[in-house]
């Protein structure tokens, strides 16, 4: 379903079919030539030093003319629907303009629809769909750029489209049941903090004045919750407080964003007992989900695993693909540069393997299919496991902090009992 290419004129989102009433920076040109920098594109090149095909990144994608738009982030949803929707239209016939127009006609979100509409606009230009698509680098990633522009190739369009809507329901359940996981943990800390100041604000301090109208001592426990309720109820110490926080946050937060810091927080997620697995899981899943419907629909083995190099967020994953490129490119099989790439005791011997054997039988996408369909079993069991873990973990924590609230409130009433009896 590919359409020819051809030299036309960009053109800036002045002239954005649904946008012409909007107002746009004036320090943005109004045109800006292909040649200009961007988000690159993936493909394969001249022979590197092995002889074989080098993967490079010549053409790149124009520059966006506003964050507004040609940065904007869509929902997941909308992306799904839209993919289904166009892979419908184009296998009952209806051609590529023709299908995005419709498909822009339904969307929910003004500013996808402006999308889809130019994207049309530039199809019926003269532009590859995945040339069309390349405006848009937030909303189209470089793995859906990819498989369009091999479909291009091959022409089988409707066969990636509903392969790629399959991959995106995948990343959507998956975000599903890890919300769902946390929703109940994120509930109990709610209803903790609820009855945590309730107790600390307004129940402690009338019984703290009943038993000082009372003449009894209070015992330690006691002085010390009220103590701490008082600074939490005085605005310069809780002024002092909150300000030492932000800072302290403020730094933490610049350093999980250096290399250096993001590779100590990386190694804390996936070396942790039990909660590693589950981050681990969850990675394989993606990679191997990833490298299956990228090389299933025709994209180069380079271009899928510098793909799932980018969509991976863990930097210990990340020098592992990328160590992987690397000896591919030097001559090594796939599963061979696993096996000697830094990392490679992240991925299981078993999936090595079933790789080695999918590279002989030349059927490496469908065995790259069977490991993420298992390895989703797993994540779903790892992230029950963890649910296991934390539940009574923070029933146990809550349930001691606001017992201990509940003690220091009641061992005064016995000192109360015994000044009224005397």
């Amino acid at each position: 379903m590919g359409v020819a290419p051809a030299q036309t004129q960009d053109r800036g989102p002045k002239d954005l079919p649904g946008l012409k009433d909007r107002a746009w920076d004036s320090k943005v040109e109004d045109r800006m030539p292909p040649s200009s920098g961007g988000r690159s594109t993936l493909m394969r090149g001249p022979e590197g030093p092995s002889g074989r095909p080098a993967a490079v990144r010549p053409e790149a994608a124009p520059v966006a003319w506003s964050e507004r738009l040609y940065r904007v982030r869509v929902k997941s949803n909308d992306l799904i629907l839209f993919t289904t929707q166009l892979a419908v239209m184009l296998d009952s016939g209806v051609i590529l303009s023709d299908a995005l127009d419709a498909v822009a006609a339904q969307a929910a979100d003004p500013r996808f629809k402006a999308m889809l509409l130019d994207i049309s606009e530039r199809v019926k230009g003269g532009e590859t769909f995945s040339r069309a698509l390349s405006y848009y680098p937030v909303t189209f990633n470089s793995m859906f750029i990819s498989m369009v522009r091999a479909s291009e190739a091959s022409g089988r369009m409707v066969e990636m489209l509903t392969v790629l809507t399959g991959y995106q329901n995948f990343e959507a359940d998956t975000r599903k049941q890890i919300k769902s996981a946390l929703t109940y943990p994120f509930i109990m800390v709610l209803m903790a903090i609820a009855a945590t100041g309730t107790l600390m604000f307004f129940v402690l301090p009338r019984f703290t004045r009943i038993y000082a109208a009372r003449g009894a001592a209070l015992p330690q426990l006691t002085r010390m919750l009220v103590g701490v309720s008082e600074v939490l109820g005085n605005f310069e110490a809780m002024t002092c407080i909150l300000t030492t926080l932000l800072v302290v946050g403020g730094l933490l937060w610049y350093g999980a964003r250096t290399p250096r810091g993001r590779r100590v927080l990386d190694g804390i997620k996936i070396h942790t007992p039990v909660i590693g697995t589950m981050f681990v899981d969850m990675v394989v899943t993606r990679s191997m989900r990833i490298m299956a419907t990228m090389v299933n629909t025709g994209v180069q083995l380079l271009d899928a695993i510098r793909v799932i190099e980018g969509a991976v967020d863990n930097s210990y994953f990340q020098r592992l693909w990328h160590q992987v490129d690397e000896k591919i490119q030097d001559g090594y099989q796939l599963s061979e540069s696993i096996l000697i790439a830094e990392g490679s005791d992240l991925i299981a011997p078993g999936i090595i393997q079933m790789l080695r054997a999918g590279e002989k039988s030349g059927r490496l996408g469908e065995v790259c299919d069977k490991v993420s369909v298992f390895y989703q079993k797993k994540l779903e069991t790892s992230i029950r496991n963890v649910m296991t873990l934390i539940e009574p973990l923070m029933i146990t924590i809550l349930g001691g902090i606001i017992g201990t609230i509940a003690i220091a409130l009641l061992l005064p009433v016995f000192r109360v009992s015994s000044v009224i009896a005397h």
